[in-house]
């Protein structure tokens, strides 16, 4: 009995994640037909009025006011937004807020998966740098940010440096609506 309640908690709280429709009821749905289908299609009644679903956003950036107009942004009280980061500046300004706190909180759980890793005793093999063993720096992280040699700090910020101009230059590419600035995703990373 125990098992088959949690197992029914945790379907129902997977359904939390699962999008709704876009399209709302009284709208026409696209049926695509053969050639032969559709010329024994009689003609539509001019009565009804077909409503087509738009296939993509036409806008340049998200904007707050757009954000607050969305049901369930109303159904949880609004935005929390307690500095009031989203009136400072242009809608461009809000959807790089929403990028960086995206890509920060991504940044944020790598990091607790590394402590967690380190503390738990695992280890790269081999050296750090001639004659520092990577098994040799502790496992606490301020300490093991002091152990390692200026150089090697160096390498790691270069390379987070590497990342993120490699992600700005080529995000256009890879997005259906291109950079986050210009109308695109924040936070997606392919399609």
């Amino acid at each position: 009995m125990k098992f088959l309640a949690i197992i029914s908690l945790a379907f129902s709280s997977a359904v939390a994640f699962v999008p709704g429709t876009l399209a709302p009821a009284h709208s026409a749905r696209i049926i695509r037909m053969s050639d032969e289908a559709l010329s024994e299609v009689e003609a539509p009644i001019e009565d009804e009025e077909i409503v087509p679903v738009p296939e993509g956003p036409t806008y340049t950036c998200v904007s707050k006011s757009s954000i607050m107009a969305e049901p369930n942004t109303l159904e949880f009280g609004g935005v929390w937004d307690p500095l009031g980061l989203a009136d400072i500046g242009s809608d461009e300004t809000l959807a790089w807020y929403r990028h960086a706190e995206v890509k920060h909180g991504r940044v944020a759980m790598a990091a607790f998966v590394g402590w967690w890793a380190v503390g738990a005793g695992l280890r790269l093999p081999g050296e750090l740098s001639h004659g520092l063993d990577f098994a040799s720096i502790p496992s606490k992280g301020i300490g093991a940010w002091d152990a390692t040699p200026g150089w090697g700090k160096a390498q790691m910020l270069l390379f987070a440096g590497l990342i993120e101009f490699h992600d700005e230059l080529f995000h256009s590419r890879r997005s259906e609506n291109g950079h986050y600035l210009r109308g695109g995703t924040p936070g997606k990373v392919r399609q």
